[in-house]
């Protein structure tokens, strides 16, 4: 088994989609191990975001994730990383397959409904961030 995670952004929460998302990781097998809600701090999000420093879309991306609720999930399954950035589909809505959350909820490429992990390592640090600090 692998650990993944997951985030439901502001966007997602503010539409009370939670529990569809949840819904979903369940049908494909994920595994919730852990949960919480939270609101980020701006130097909460801008740590968790380092890596994106320098980057044009920064600071409108940290305050949009201090905008409201979030709900960070690590998760478990069989190639958990692969398999959930399957399920979310294109961090452009507009571009994600047919039948992934993304296509189906998210409004645009900055407000997309949840984040996931893009590697192992990654997986790892980020659900440290939320839940072993």
């Amino acid at each position: 088994m692998s650990r993944t995670l997951l985030i439901i952004k502001p966007d997602a929460s503010k539409r009370n989609l939670t529990e569809y998302i949840i819904s979903r990781l369940e049908k494909a097998r994920f595994k919730i191990v852990k949960m919480k809600k939270l609101k980020l701090k701006k130097s909460q999000a801008r740590e968790f975001y380092a890596v994106h420093e320098g980057k044009h879309f920064l600071d409108s991306l940290v305050k949009f994730m201090c905008s409201g609720t979030i709900v960070p999930m690590a998760l478990e399954k069989e190639n958990a990383v692969k398999d959930l950035r399957a399920l979310i589909g294109a961090t452009d809505p507009s571009k994600a397959d047919c039948g992934t959350i993304r296509f189906e909820i998210a409004k645009d490429i900055e407000k997309n409904s949840v984040h996931a992990s893009d590697s192992d390592a990654n997986a790892k640090k980020e659900i440290d961030f939320f839940f072993n600090k």
